[in-house]
């Protein structure tokens, strides 16, 4: 990773025209009208269910989804709302309304544009695993509760956000169910099932809605709560851009809403980008992705819309109807646009339990509860990192979820990192080659009054104080000498530099002297500018553990009891 030099900023859609042709015109033309068949019903379904229209839906599939394409680093990525975002929008409007939802999304695509500036776009991608199936299956049956009034048609007004209190309202009136609502919602939930054993190439959610709409409206008698009859009649021209109040007191009070949707849309859109990079063998620039995300999300609150990312679906369903380039991913945009222009008036008759169904499905294969079963054989620590981050998700919400996972990740990583690094103790005689692969041994005769301390691994605050407690476990012993050998120290941080540095001090006070060996370059100049070089003396650090043992050798000779301190 590096954080200078210029911009990570390379487009795909810039380097795919330069050799462009009518064959990969062709592919991504039809690939481009089967996604955006695909995104339809998702886009609108997706939008209903983070508590906006359905047009605020279609609106943020058109515009994010084609500045995702035109100005990403993924050739194949489709973008706009996903499922994964619901929660956090539902909520967020919940506490703070239309205008905190835009305000949190402007900030999330600045975020996201800074983690591209800065090229973190590599570093996005090493979130624990366990924090992101946790959150993941969080998300999953958060989505799925949402649906369950819709679904059952219990006609619920005013249910709380809260996972515990809703599903208490839904128990309480279990009994209201409205069968013919539920009844259309089986039927659909049953086609979705279904289509996909008919063919893979048919998208089961559309084709669920156009049969279940249908009949419906066609069928005497048979009526259910459309998109129509809650929403009234949807319009049909794209909002005019506005603007809204970015204060910072809203900057202050959004700011971990914003921070949450920008990783959480990190981590799915490079999810997605590795994965369609596994299938195609093409290769995303992670940090042209992160801008071209953020651009989205700065852009698209000003017309109403709601956080856009990469979708894993959309965009398998891109590569596999062929679609190579990002033309792919802006014909899918231009696809909704030409019917939230024409078809709109066909959307009101789509009935709310058919919606239900299509987002049940989703929260479903979102779940990954095959791959919660696999992990079940992983460390605790990474089973108590998913589950801790799952009950968070469904009982709090998505911000304290990824910031406590990530917290408790950083902990046990830290814990793993303290069990494996070693402080080895010698004394009498030393093995040069011990703890290392080479098979030639050299024993090195350590002279009475001479100790040597290996410190194995990183030397940070944690095994800084581990060691700290050792040296001190050894203080009445009173050697003359104390040699550090540090051929294995990858880094040091400030903790441990400021624990060595109250060792030399305190050693030298009571005469004993302090010897360096095998610093790496990189941890000497820390040393360095730190002034524990100077404290110790540069001709007291040595670049091998051979002249650290001659020099300690001189300084305590065997007879120590003869050779005074003076005399060194």
């Amino acid at each position: 990773m590096n954080l200078t030099g210029p911009i990570d900023f390379r487009p795909k859609l810039f380097s795919a025209l330069g050799h462009y042709s009518a064959e990969k015109f062709k592919a991504d033309l039809i690939a481009g009208i089967v996604v955006g068949i695909v995104a339809l019903p998702l886009a609108i379904a997706f939008g209903i269910a983070s508590g906006v229209s359905p047009t605020v839906g279609l609106i943020t599939a058109i515009i994010g989804g084609f500045i995702v394409s035109a100005f990403g680093g993924c050739s194949v990525q489709i973008g706009g709302p996903t499922g994964a975002f619901i929660v956090i929008v539902y909520n967020i409007i919940a506490n703070f309304g239309l205008e905190g939802l835009a305000v949190a999304t402007f900030m999330a695509g600045l975020i996201l544009v800074a983690l591209g500036v800065f090229k973190l776009g590599t570093v996005i991608k090493f979130i624990p695993y366990p924090i992101v199936v946790g959150f993941t299956a969080g998300i999953a049956l958060t989505i799925f509760s949402t649906q369950i009034n819709d679904f059952l048609g219990l006609g619920l007004t005013g249910l709380p956000s809260e996972f515990l209190p809703k599903w208490g309202m839904y128990l309480s009136n279990i009994m209201n169910i409205d069968w013919m609502t539920f009844g259309v919602g089986l039927a659909s939930l049953a086609v979705i099932i279904v289509t996909p054993m008919v063919s893979r190439r048919l998208p089961g959610a559309l084709i669920a809605i156009i049969l279940v709409t249908a009949v419906v409206s066609l069928v005497p008698g048979l009526h259910v709560e459309t998109i129509g009859d809650r929403f009234g009649s949807l319009p049909t021209d794209i909002p005019e851009p506005h603007g809204f109040e970015l204060t910072m007191a809203n900057i202050n009070r959004l700011l971990p809403s914003a921070f949450t949707i920008a990783i959480l849309g990190a981590i799915e859109s490079l999810l997605s980008a590795t994965v369609a990079d596994g299938v195609t063998g093409s290769r995303t620039n992670s940090n042209t992705e992160l801008i071209g995300q953020g651009m989205a999300n700065i852009i698209v609150p000003f017309f109403g819309g709601i956080p856009v990312t990469g979708a894993i679906a959309r965009t398998m369903t891109n590569i596999s109807n062929g679609g190579r380039t990002p033309v792919a991913g802006i014909i899918h945009a231009v696809v909704l646009f030409l019917i939230f222009l024409f078809m709109m008036p066909l959307i009101n008759l789509v009935p709310m339990s058919c919606l239900a169904a299509v987002l049940i499905v989703v929260a479903y294969n979102m779940s990954g509860w095959r791959t919660i079963k696999a992990m079940i054989h992983n460390p605790k620590s990474d089973l108590s990192v998913l589950f801790l981050t799952f009950a968070l998700t469904v009982i709090f919400d998505l911000t304290i979820a990824i910031e406590m996972g990530l917290l408790l990740a950083i902990i046990l990583f830290l814990r793993r990192v303290m069990e494996n690094t070693e402080i080895r103790v010698y004394s009498e005689q030393l093995d040069i080659a011990d703890g290392s692969e080479t098979t030639l041994h050299e024993v090195l005769n350590v002279n009475p009054g001479v100790e040597v301390y290996e410190i194995d691994g990183p030397f940070f605050f944690g095994v800084a104080t581990k060691f700290d407690e050792m040296m001190r476990s050894t203080l009445g012993r009173k050697p003359k000498v104390r040699i550090i050998r540090m051929r294995k120290v990858p880094f040091i941080d400030s903790t441990a530099i400021h624990n060595l540095e109250t060792l030399i001090k305190s050693s030298q006070t009571e005469g004993i002297h302090v010897v360096l060996s095998g610093v790496k370059e990189n941890v000497r100049h820390s040393l360095q500018a730190a002034g524990i070089e100077n404290l110790v003396g540069s001709d007291h650090v040595c670049d091998h553990i051979t002249k650290a043992v001659m020099m300690a050798n001189r300084l305590a000779p065997a007879d120590t009891e003869a050779v005074s301190t003076a005399s060194l």
